[in-house]
């Protein structure tokens, strides 16, 4: 999905300064993409980190090119993150998020880690572990580190969009889309965050060092397979027994057809309503992981 037409034009009079630029990563390296358009960038840049720390040079020139170019939509894309690095995530940090798994309006900020050998791909498969019964959308019970960090948990991409400083100004806008066989599950713009950018990444910086090329994670919107029960059924739950208490929460979940299987097409879109800013469109298909040993255990996995 293109959004975007940043490009001069031949028209003086339609010509716009370039703002933002789109990074996009293939297996020969990076490109700075313009429309249809994808420009190499001329350097051995091995790791998001290194060109974010010492290739914006290189990738404005790319920006800037007028010649060389070659068609975006023919080349093979990988996660313009690259790995090893570090994976932060926000939890519940929308609002509808929020009130769909029943924590209020206005829920603290709480982090955790994800393994950076999850991140994958804008079009790898999620691959479902076998003992995985229950995976769940975030365009984003058990071990929660285990159930967060499965390889291709954590697709990214297609574009790293580096921001000029006007930039900054739209990020409100940003509106998430997410599909799941076309049906669209989830709706929401950044301005329904609790804790947005620029707050989580001080409160991050009192505890947390990050450094160029890592990754940080903003939450997702409501529409989610989990959603809170009733209060009433609530209130009964919190009288079973723990063991009790949890075979009926997953025998219920496993009746919710919502939760993803083998087959599901995923395709998810970040961008502002007027294309200026756009992280392009992922496609995704849920595939079960094959030759694993059977393990007995549920987990609720959310990507």
């Amino acid at each position: 999905m293109e959004r975007r037409s940043r490009l001069l034009t031949t028209s003086p009079s339609e010509a716009r300064q370039l703002l933002s630029i789109d990074v996009i990563r293939t297996a020969e390296g990076w490109y700075v993409q313009r429309g249809s358009k994808a420009f190499p960038v001329n350097a051995e840049l091995h790791t998001t980190a290194v060109l974010l720390a010492g290739g914006l040079a290189v990738v404005r020139a790319a920006a800037s090119a007028t010649e060389g170019g070659v068609a975006a939509d023919g080349l093979s894309l990988l996660s313009p993150v690259t790995a090893p690095c570090r994976v932060v995530a926000q939890a519940v940090n929308y609002r509808s998020h929020a009130r769909d798994t029943g924590f209020g309006e206005n829920p603290p900020a709480v982090f955790f880690r994800k393994s950076s050998a999850s991140v994958s791909g804008p079009s790898d498969d999620i691959v479902r572990p076998v003992h995985v019964r229950l995976l769940d959308i975030q365009l984003e019970k058990g071990q929660f580190y285990e159930s967060k960090s499965y390889p291709t948990f954590t697709p990214t991409g297609p574009r790293l969009v580096l921001l000029d400083a006007e930039d900054f100004t739209r990020l409100s806008g940003l509106r998430l889309w997410l599909w799941v066989n076309g049906e669209l599950r989830q709706d929401g713009t950044v301005a329904d965050m609790i804790t947005p950018p620029a707050a989580a990444l001080t409160l991050l910086a009192g505890f947390q060092p990050l450094d160029p090329g890592d990754l940080v994670l903003t939450g997702t919107p409501g529409g989610t397979a989990l959603h809170a029960p009733p209060a009433v059924i609530e209130k009964m739950g919190d009288l079973l027994p723990t063991p009790l208490k949890w075979r009926v929460f997953f025998s219920r979940q496993e009746r919710n057809p919502a939760y993803l299987k083998a087959g599901d097409v995923i395709t998810t879109s970040i961008a502002t309503e007027d294309g200026a800013l756009d992280l392009g469109t992922q496609r995704t298909v849920v595939r079960d992981a094959a030759g694993e040993g059977e393990r007995t255990s549920h987990r609720r996995s959310c990507r």
